[in-house]
């Protein structure tokens, strides 16, 4: 009997791949650092369900295109098309190895570089890339009802693990209605790869009815991380959740079989969610393959892997792949991506309803600005870049250092109307003073840019800077490679001239602008952090002394009478 090899996937397949290839990325990440949390996440992901059934369904219609994108698109248009699509594979890419770099050496194999980790990663997900979709097919059928399976099994087997107790705080909190929409749009652009569908449903026996195995696989994902949401809470509490970068690898460390039968039965489950982060990132290599033939930009078998391995272990001043995928994903690829779509649909269309396209676009450019503030124009800011906080035992004060722009841009004289040099604000909490400065000023307050954070000594001492800390925690905009200083009073020191530049500029220069035998080392918000969730404990930090209109600053070990 003759076999003839025709490339196709049978529905059950294309099934297991979506969650082979969503599960490990979703659990690892969603629940952490505040994503997706609680009740708002959950009904984030109900509100977000019948959007992306709609989208898959629009997404089977749209095969063709996918096809030959410079033939239906133009030579230009169809190259651009497979290049921003090429983004994603690239990004989402450097993404997962980076994650594997971090997570592996600490899960399974320590004492193992990460770089040599995302290394082997990216040269076993590379081969075969290029062999065709059967294949892929084949290892999704074996493998993915029983990934399937074990996930639903440690769930089951955390649920006696519960207490009530955690529940019940989490329902005393009241839902927020604020953190839905952002919870909401989180959900649609984690699914982003649902855009790179077509280029795989061509393969697909009997194409015009996989839209309800399509349908099942998200209904599929959505459930369970909708109840990895209320399980985590549940046995974790609200305060170790909201400490935990990835929540869900204590959650496996006590994931045990009755009995005890294995000691370190949490390395299974690790092995579960590597094998899914492997798998997505094999898939990824192949769609990328497939992007580059049909848009005519050459074969990607090799270069693809290598690109996105030199991407992901990249570092650039201590900003790495992880800093900013969550903004090119939800700000520039999302959005766009709904874009171009739109523009597929519409092009080559006899009939076009030009107040349609007009309204779709409207909608769609609008998905840039959700969940931010990006409808405040630059000149109607505040950009701090020093900010002081300190305490005189009742509350708080925080002082915004602002930058001396007339003399940094060579101008002499004041503009009139222009912001203090030093902002300085109280009340009982952090909550209050936000309040309050939105009450007394005109311009919105942008802490993007702030370079150095001063603690005032009373704070320190008292122990309220853990009160500090979770509050700056939540701000999304708040980089971690921002510098930290202890002094007595902050506000004194960031009233000082700083020789023409804002005190941000100064200090930060005190640290970088020097030879390299000569550079000192300072302390970050993301080495505090660190300490902060391992032992509860403050780093020592550089200290500041301000004498004389000038200031010195004195770094551990250093003695600060001299």
């Amino acid at each position: 009997m003759k076999f003839t090899e025709n490339n196709r996937i049978s529905h059950r397949q294309l099934y297991r791949q979506m969650v082979l290839t969503f599960l490990a990325p979703f659990l690892l990440c969603l629940p952490g650092e505040g994503a997706l949390a609680g009740r708002e996440g959950v009904v984030g992901i109900l509100a977000a369900l019948p959007l992306l059934a709609g989208y898959v369904l629009l997404l089977m219609r749209m095969v063709p295109w996918y096809t030959d994108p410079v033939k239906n698109l133009g030579p230009v248009q169809g190259r651009l098309a497979g290049l921003f699509f090429l983004s994603y594979v690239f990004l989402t890419g450097a993404y997962l190895l980076d994650l594997m770099a971090e997570l592996i050496p600490e899960m399974l194999v320590p004492g193992v570089p990460g770089i040599w980790i995302a290394f082997l990663a990216a040269c076993v997900c590379s081969f075969g890339t290029h062999r065709g979709m059967q294949r892929r097919g084949r290892m999704a059928e074996v493998s993915g009802g029983l990934l399937l399976g074990g996930i639903v099994l440690m769930m089951v087997l955390c649920l006696g693990q519960s207490r009530i107790s955690y529940l019940q705080e989490m329902q005393e909190t009241a839902l927020a209605a604020g953190d839905i929409p952002g919870s909401f749009y989180t959900v649609l652009c984690a699914f982003s790869g649902l855009s790179l569908l077509p280029f795989m449903l061509k393969d697909v026996e009997k194409r015009g009815t996989a839209g309800k195995t399509l349908l099942l696989g998200i209904t599929a994902l959505c459930g369970i991380l909708a109840g990895m949401l209320l399980l985590l809470p549940a046995v974790l509490g609200q305060e170790r959740l909201a400490s935990e970068r990835y929540p869900v690898l204590p959650l496996m460390a006590g994931a045990d079989l009755p009995g005890n039968i294995l000691a370190r039965f949490d390395v299974l489950w690790a092995g579960f969610l590597l094998y899914s982060l492997l798998f997505a990132l094999g898939s990824l290599f192949h769609y990328g393959h497939q992007i580059t033939e049909r848009a005519r930009l050459g074969s990607g078998r090799w270069w693809i892997p290598a690109a996105v391995f030199l991407l992901g272990v990249t570092e650039s001043g201590g900003t790495g792949i992880r800093d900013y995928y969550g903004f090119w994903l939800t700000r520039i690829f999302f959005p766009g991506m709904l874009l171009l779509q739109a523009y597929m649909a519409f092009r080559g269309r006899r009939k076009w309803n030009r107040k349609a396209a007009c309204a779709c676009a409207v909608i769609l450019s609008g998905c840039l600005f959700l969940g931010g503030c990006g409808a405040v124009e630059p000149e109607k800011r505040m950009y701090p870049l020093a900010l002081g906080v300190n305490t005189d035992g009742q509350g708080f004060r925080v002082i915004y250092g602002m930058p001396d722009l007339p003399r940094a841009t060579g101008q002499e004289k004041q503009e009139e109307g222009g912001s203090l040099p030093v902002l300085s604000i109280q009340g009982a909490d952090f909550q209050e003073i936000q309040k309050r400065y939105d009450r007394s000023q005109e311009k919105y307050l942008d802490i993007s840019h702030i370079q150095v954070i001063l603690l005032g000594n009373a704070l320190v001492e008292n122990g309220r800077w853990q009160e500090f800390l979770s509050w700056l925690k939540q701000e999304p905009f708040m980089g971690e490679n921002v510098y930290l200083f202890s002094t007595e009073d902050p506000e004194a020191v960031l009233a000082l001239d700083g020789e023409g530049s804002s005190m941000g500029e100064f200090l930060t220069g005190l640290l970088e602008n020097r030879l390299p035998g000569q550079q000192k080392e300072g302390v970050t918000l993301r080495q505090v952090y660190h300490l902060w969730y391992q032992e509860g404990a403050l780093m020592h930090l550089p200290v500041i002394k301000a004498e004389n209109d000038s200031i010195q600053v004195f770094f551990p070990g250093e003695n600060k009478d001299g």
